[in-house]
């Protein structure tokens, strides 16, 4: 209607050019505005409809990721599968260690918090403690170097006090929390949005504190704190059983990085937070990666005077990392196994970057994903009760695929050749030596890791701990060759030969509870050998200590007779003769079978996982490729990126000269190799404005005048590559930057 009105309007005016103008704008205007009200967005008012009959595309879930990047997608789904069940099941054990290794903190913790704030109610009407009142309860948290693992341990804690203790458990950071002001924002607001969680509805035309403006102070914590409480002990109000029916639960304040703080906003929240003391169950836990010395070198003593502090260390990172390898990789629960190069380089990872349980648990979630995506015979990597299933249903390529295997190779190699021949023609005789091979890996998993355990243990206590003193030290050695074949091994035979008969004995009972699971199983044996040797040991009588006695008596005899120079060389000789000669004690005869028992055990089941067939199916061994994603070397991408950026960008080629189709911070970058020390800014922008203005044709010599633009791309160049930490700004000149990497000419 409007747009024909305006079209009368139009045709009986006489108007002016510009005029008209206006007025055909304003009819595009209210076509335009007619066309968004006949339909429902602005973009189908905008662009002509095209019917389609495709559906839209779905998007890709992480199987059809998983699937796509194989090869031969034959079995992907099966191996996606299997991939996802297996890493759950590690997953849920690794969760269930840190709950487990976690349990004696938290108690202790929680016990803390408890007394203090049962202390807090029976102080609360006694005015004459007013300086023991003022003392904040403050329990330090001792958790080590790995910062990285730090989360998990607070969130889990966070976790346990909402469910014993108080649901008013505030967690800070210190880059959230720059000044005094901040940090009361961020206490209050977390505090606010555990009231948000409790059943609380407006009643007597009261608005919730949730919805109220309030002013970010320590008054207003207490009278927030007041109200809360009031409200949960009326009989009308029922608060969620989360604090153990506590009617006035405590408020606990984690600062997460103490050592980040800064000095001023501590003391400051610390002296404000002790006035209120009478009035607010406050209680501080301090996250210290470092030394509990840092309380005292950030807060000064009238400031630390006003704590309660207790201290409470936790798990070394070591010991958790030890418990991790000895649930995950040395347990017969999992197929997946890891080889002995890969296990190195997520253990140097480990103790020479970040001390962190969590990294090493996604490099071993890595060494999962990457074992399933690149071994086609993967697919057989699971537990020995499917295993027979799969199999079966095994095709063609796949037995192809087995039969190219390195390790199955050298097995059909030792066999008969009517035994190759069949293995490499026919898929039923194959698949049923591919079932015999797996079955045999799985006992020689069963039997390894026993076998192992008793090895360390006999290992651990020797001195200067020849095979390591950790047992995946010593598993590492396992792996990677035959233990036995190293001199360190026989240095601690060597030593074992040495033994004295308590520490003998004891490692012999030790021995015993590891194997005695395995009673029904090939090392049957060995347990019932080893129940011998601590029979004979407990029927040894002391028949040391007699011959000691008498070869003492009797030297002493021979060297009171003569006095002679002659007469005691020949006394002398004769000792040594006679020790040479000596016969062997009963303990020293039981203590070498023992040693000969043991080294025959490490010999028949310690053997490399190499030379088991099929190896392959269950253990990961590219620590070229996990070194690669794991440990990342960021300045050798760079330089790679900088200086070939055809690497990452497939659209350029790669002729090693500068062109002005490479990206500014390359061209700027190949600049400045050729630059000394000090790097001049107007000859580097004179070169950079060259380079990328070689197309344009010139047809005079002269250097041109560099355009706003080419100078504004330069700027931004050497801004990126400041930022990167190549160059920097210079006091020796203004007009020069200094080159930071490779030295100068």
């Amino acid at each position: 209607m409007e747009f024909l009105e305006a079209l009368l309007l139009m045709s009986s005016l006489h108007l002016s050019d510009v005029n008209k103008d206006i007025i055909r704008k304003y009819f595009l205007y209210l076509s335009f505005r007619e066309s968004i009200m006949t339909t429902t967005s602005v973009s189908k008012g905008c662009f002509v409809f095209k019917p389609s009959a495709k559906k839209k595309k779905l998007s890709l879930t992480a199987a059809d990721y998983f699937i796509e990047s194989l090869k031969n997608s034959e079995d992907g789904r099966m191996r996606f599968e299997s991939c996802q069940l297996l890493w759950q099941q590690m997953k849920s054990q690794t969760e269930q260690l840190q709950e487990e290794l976690n349990t004696k903190l938290f108690d202790n913790l929680i016990g803390f918090l408890k007394k203090s704030h049962s202390d807090f109610l029976n102080k609360k009407n006694d005015w004459n403690c007013r300086v023991r009142s003022s003392e904040i309860p403050t329990a330090a948290l001792l958790l080590g170097v790995n910062v990285t693992d730090h989360e998990v341990t607070f969130n889990s804690l966070s976790d346990n006090l909402n469910e014993h203790v108080t649901p008013y458990v505030v967690l800070l950071q210190a880059k959230e929390c720059p000044g005094i002001k901040q940090l009361l924002q961020k206490l209050l607001s977390q505090l606010i949005g555990c009231v948000a969680d409790l059943d609380e509805d407006e009643e007597d035309g009261h608005t919730p504190i949730s919805q109220r403006k309030m002013n970010c102070s320590m008054a207003s914590l207490s009278g927030w704190y007041q109200n809360i409480t009031n409200k949960s002990s009326s009989p009308k109000k029922k608060r969620r059983a989360s604090s153990e029916g506590l009617q006035t639960p405590p408020i606990v304040v984690v600062f997460k990085d103490l050592e980040s703080f800064t000095s001023s906003v501590l003391q400051e929240f610390i002296f404000i937070s002790s006035r209120y003391c009478k009035e607010l169950p406050l209680v501080l836990v301090f996250g210290i990666a470092t030394s509990p010395m840092i309380i005292h070198r950030l807060l000064s003593h009238s400031v630390s005077s006003l704590l309660c502090i207790e201290l409470f260390p936790s798990l070394s990172c070591t010991e958790h990392l030890a418990t991790v390898v000895d649930k995950l990789l040395l347990s017969n629960q999992f197929p997946f196994k890891l080889s002995g190069r890969v296990l190195q380089v997520l253990i140097t990872i480990f103790l020479f970057h970040d001390f962190s349980v969590q990294n090493f648990i996604k490099g071993l979630q890595l060494s999962v994903m990457e074992h399933f995506n690149s071994q086609p015979l993967s697919v057989l990597c699971c537990d020995l009760q499917d295993v027979k299933n799969r199999v079966k249903s095994l095709s063609h390529d796949q037995c192809e695929n087995i039969r190219h295997v390195a390790s199955f190779m050298s097995f059909v190699e030792s066999q008969t050749p009517e035994a190759q021949v069949k293995l490499l023609t026919d898929d039923i005789y194959l698949k049923k030596m591919t079932k015999t091979c797996l079955t045999d890996l799985h006992a020689y998993h069963e039997n390894y890791t026993p076998v192992l355990r008793c090895l360390h243990h006999f290992t651990c206590i020797l001195p200067k701990y020849p095979l390591g003193k950790q047992i995946r030290e010593l598993y590492c050695a396992c792996l990677e060759k035959n233990i036995w074949e190293t001199e360190d091994y026989k240095s601690a035979l060597n030593l074992l030969r040495m033994l004295a008969k308590d520490e003998l004995v004891a490692t012999l009972h030790k021995c015993l509870e590891v194997l005695k699971p395995y009673s029904e199983r090939p090392l049957d044996s060995a347990l019932i050998k080893l129940e011998e040797f601590l029979a004979h040991f407990q029927s040894l009588e002391a028949d040391t200590l007699e011959n000691v006695d008498y070869e003492e008596s009797s030297t002493q005899t021979g060297l009171q007779k003569k006095t002679d120079l002659y007469q005691l060389q020949k006394t002398l000789l004769e000792m040594k003769e006679t020790r040479r000669t000596k016969k062997l004690s009963r303990f020293e005869s039981l203590r070498l079978e023992v040693v000969d028992f043991l080294d025959g055990l490490v010999r028949n089941y310690l053997t490399r996982p190499e030379e088991q067939p099929l190896y392959e199916v269950v253990y990961f061994s590219a620590a070229s490729i996990l070194r690669k994603h794991v440990n990342a070397v960021p300045r050798i991408a760079l330089n790679t990126a900088l200086n070939n950026p055809s690497t990452y960008l497939k659209s350029l080629e790669n002729d090693g000269t500068l062109s002005s189709a490479a990206p500014d911070i390359c061209i700027a970058y190949k600049l400045h190799l050729e630059c000394g020390r000090l790097i001049n800014l107007y000859d580097w922008l004179e070169a950079f404005a060259t380079v990328v203005n070689a197309d344009d044709d010139s047809d005079s010599d002269s250097p041109k005048q560099v355009d706003e633009m080419t100078h504004a791309r330069f700027i931004r160049a050497v801004s990126e590559l400041e930022l990167l930490g190549f160059v920097k700004p210079t006091k020796q000149k203004t007009d020069h930057v200094a080159r930071l990497t490779w030295g100068g000419c």
